[in-house]
C-alpha cells in the first residue's frame, strides 16, 4: 500500500474538486426536469441524468460540510420509493461554505456530475453531485430522515460483481444489487444518512482525522481486534471509514480494537482514499480496549535473532529516534541483525546530492545505546542519487545493524551503488564476491526502486547469508472500491520482475551450497499469498516464514482497516527444514494512532 503521507494531496479526505479531469463526461441533451432524487440516483452508478439540468429537486439537508475542497451539503427525499437499489441522497456541491443548515427544507436547480475522486487515472467509482446549484430554502427545523442503520446483517459477503467485460471490466454501469454484493449495498445508500452502531475500530486514527470501524465484528478478526486480509477474495465487507463533520479536535483518537460505543450517524460519501465513508455529525463515545504494545522473546545463547524493520524515511531531523531505539531494544529484544528500510541520507529530502547516511544511522546506533542496547556496526551501500525512488532527495536504503558481540560480518570490497554481486565457492562453500553488495543494481527490474543489499554474517562459526530488500511500492494500483473489478494491480509488475531476480540469486547460492542458510528479508510490499511471495519462493529456495504464523495473526500493516502483510522474512530450506525456528511479527506500530512508523517489525530466531 502507498503510505498516508505520500498518497494524500490536500490534508482532507474528501472528493475532488470539480474538473474535466474527474469529470465523466455523458453526451446527453441538457434541459430542465423536475425530478425525485431517486430519479437522478437511478438504479446504476451512473446517473440517467449526468449532464443535464434539473429543477426543484427536493430534500432535506441531513449535513454540511465547511471545509475542504469539497464544499457543499447533502439532501435527503423524506418520501423514499420502494425500490432498495435507488438511494434517496445526493451531494450538493457548492464550492463555498453553503448557506443552509441541518433540517432545512430546501428545492435545487443545478447539473447533475458524475465526478471520480482523484481523477478517472485512479480508476475510482463515480460520485453523483448537483453542481452549479441554486438553492431555494422552504422551511427550516424539520426532522432529518432517519438513518439507515448499516450491520452485520445489511452487509452482504460477497464484496462486489465481476465487472462488464464490454466496459473494461467497469461496474458502473451494471444494475445494483443491495442483497448481494456489499459495494452496491453501500452504493444504494450513497448520499443518505446512514448509522454504525458500537463499531469496533479496525483501523486507528490517522493524521487525516479518520478511522475505519467494521460492523462484522466477527469477520476474520485477529485477536487484537483488527481484521486481516487473506487473499484477493477476502475484501472484508464490513469495513467503513469514519470522517467528521465536526471539529478535528473532538475527532475520537483510537487504536485498533477500541469501539465507538452508542451511535455514529451521518452522509455516506466516496472519496479518493478509501471509498464509501460515513462522514459523522454524530459520533459514537470511544471506548479503549486497552491495546498494548508487543514485545519478543530475547534469542537463546544458540540462537540467532534477525529482523527486518521499515522505519519510513528516518533521517536526522526526526524526533522519533529515542521512540525507534527503545522498541529496537525492548520490544524487539536487541536483535544480532536488523535489516532497516527507509534510511534516508544524511539531510533528509533536501534534495542537493547527498547521498551519505552514517550521520543518520550513527545517531540511530547511539540512541540504542543510550536505551540500553548493543552498540551495533552497521554495514550499506550508499544508492546513487535519486535513483532508488521515495521521497526526492531522500535516497533511501536498507542499512543491515549488527551486533558484533555476538556476530561478524564478512567485508569483501567492491561492493557499490552499480556494481553487482555474485556468488563463489571459497573452501567448498558459497561466497559472495562482494559483502556489502547489490543484486543486480542496474537491471531495469530496480529502476526507481531499491536494490537488495546482501550480506555475508557468520555466527558461532556458521555463515549466513542475509539480503535486505524493499521492493516497488502498491502505488498506482487500483483501490478494492475501484470501479473495475478486479482492481489492476499493475505495480506488481516490477515487484515480480524484483522477486525474480531475487529468487535467482538465492538458486546461486543452492547450486553453489545446497545447505546454505539464507535470509531474504525486509518489506516485500505485498502479501505472503502474492504472485510476489509466489515467484520468490519458486523451485523451493525460500519460503516466507509468517505463514508458520496462525492466519489470524499474520499482518505488519493496516491499510483501510484490513490487516495485512507488507514485511516479510523468507528463508532457505535449510532453516525451515530443521523445523527449529521462531517467527513473531511484533505489533508496536500499525494498530496505534501514535505510530512512529506504519510498519511492524519482523523477527525471526533459529540455529544455523
Amino acid at each position: 500500500m502507498p503510505h498516508p503521507s505520500s498518497a494524500r494531496l490536500a490534508a482532507l479526505t474528501v472528493a475532488a474538486v470539480c474538473s474535466a479531469a474527474s469529470t465523466v463526461v455523458l453526451t446527453s441533451p441538457a434541459h430542465a426536469d423536475s425530478v425525485r432524487i431517486h430519479d437522478i440516483q437511478g438504479t446504476t452508478r451512473i446517473s440517467p441524468y449526468a449532464g443535464q439540468q434539473v429543477t426543484d429537486v427536493a430534500g432535506i439537508v441531513t449535513g454540511v460540510r465547511t471545509y475542504g475542497s469539497s464544499r457543499g451539503f447533502w439532501i435527503q427525499d423524506p418520501n423514499p420509493d420502494a425500490n432498495p437499489a435507488t438511494s434517496e441522497g445526493v451531494f450538493v456541491f457548492t464550492g463555498s461554505v453553503p448557506k443552509v443548515a441541518v433540517g432545512d427544507a430546501v428545492t435545487v436547480l443545478g447539473t447533475v456530475s458524475e465526478y471520480v475522486p482523484g481523477g478517472t487515472a485512479t480508476g475510482n467509482q463515480t460520485l453523483t453531485e448537483i453542481t452549479k446549484p441554486t438553492v431555494t430554502v422552504v422551511s427550516s427545523g424539520n426532522a432529518v430522515p432517519a438513518a439507515a442503520v448499516i450491520t452485520a446483517r445489511s452487509v452482504p459477503s460477497t464484496y462486489t460483481p465481476t465487472g462488464d467485460t464490454a466496459a473494461s471490466g467497469s461496474v458502473n454501469g451494471l444494475p445494483l444489487r443491495p442483497s448481494r454484493y456489499a459495494l452496491d449495498y453501500y452504493e444504494s445508500l450513497e448520499g443518505m444518512n446512514v448509522q454504525v452502531a458500537d463499531a469496533r475500530v479496525v483501523g486507528a486514527t490517522d493524521p487525516y482525522t479518520e478511522l475505519w470501524v467494521t460492523v462484522k465484528p466477527r469477520e476474520n478478526s485477529d485477536r487484537r481486534g483488527g481484521t486481516v486480509y487473506g487473499s484477493y477474495d477476502s475484501q472484508n465487507t464490513g469495513r467503513l471509514q469514519i470522517q467528521s463533520l465536526g471539529a478535528t479536535a473532538d475527532f475520537p483518537v483510537a487504536n485498533v480494537g477500541d469501539t465507538l460505543t452508542g451511535a455514529t450517524a451521518g452522509p455516506l460519501d466516496y472519496n479518493q482514499f478509501g471509498g464509501y465513508t460515513l462522514v459523522a455529525g454524530k459520533l459514537g463515545t470511544l471506548r479503549s480496549a486497552g491495546l498494548q504494545r508487543e514485545t519478543t522473546e530475547r534469542q537463546k545463547k544458540g540462537e540467532l535473532a534477525v529482523a527486518t524493520y521499515n522505519v519510513e524515511n528516518l533521517d536526522p531531523g526526526d524526533a522519533t529516534f529515542e521512540e525507534h531505539a527503545a522498541a529496537i531494544v525492548h520490544n524487539l529484544q536487541a536483535p544480532d541483525i536488523v535489516s532497516l528500510e527507509e534510511i534516508q541520507d544524511d539531510n533528509g529530502a533536501t534534495n542537493d546530492g547527498t547521498v551519505t547516511a552514517g550521520r543518520t544511522v550513527t545517531k540511530l546506533i547511539d540512541a540504542i545505546v543510550a536505551a540500553g542496547g548493543p552498540r551495533y556496526d552497521w554495514r550499506s551501500i550508499d544508492p546513487a542519487n535519486n535513483a532508488d525512488g521515495g521521497e526526492p532527495g531522500g535516497n533511501i536504503r536498507q542499512v543491515f545493524l549488527f551486533n558484533p558481540q555476538r556476530v561478524s560480518f564478512t567485508d569483501r570490497a567492491g561492493g557499490d551503488a552499480t556494481t553487482a554481486v555474485g556468488v563463489t565457492k571459497e573452501h567448498g562453500k558459497a561466497a559472495l564476491t562482494l559483502s556489502p553488495g547489490r543484486i543486480d543494481p542496474t537491471d531495469a527490474a530496480w529502476a526507481n526502486s531499491r536494490k537488495p543489499l546482501a550480506g555475508e554474517f557468520v555466527f558461532r562459526g556458521r555463515t549466513v547469508f542475509v539480503i535486505a530488500n524493499h521492493f516497488n511500492s502498491k502505488g498506482g494500483d487500483q483501490g478494492l472500491t475501484s470501479q473495475y473489478q478486479p482492481p489492476a494491480r499493475s505495480s506488481e509488475t516490477q515487484r515480480h520482475q524484483q522477486a525474480t531476480l531475487v529468487n535467482g540469486f538465492v538458486k546461486d547460492i543452492l547450486a553453489t551450497q545446497k545447505n546454505a542458510d539464507v535470509v531474504a528479508l525486509g518489506d516485500i510490499n505485498d502479501f505472503e499469498f502474492s504472485g510476489t511471495a509466489r515467484i520468490l519462493e519458486d523451485g523451493g529456495a525460500l519460503w516466507s516464514a509468517v505463514k508458520s504464523l496462525p492466519r489470524s495473526e499474520r499482518y505488519s500493516y493496516v491499510y483501510q482497516g484490513n490487516t495485512q502483510v507488507l514485511d516479510q522474512i523468507l528463508v532457505s530450506p535449510s532453516i525451515r527444514r530443521d523445523c527449529d525456528f521462531e517467527y513473531d511479527s511484533v505489533h508496536v506500530n500499525s494498530e496505534f494512532n501514535d505510530q512512529i512508523s506504519d510498519h511492524d517489525p519482523q523477527v525471526l530466531r533459529f540455529k544455523p
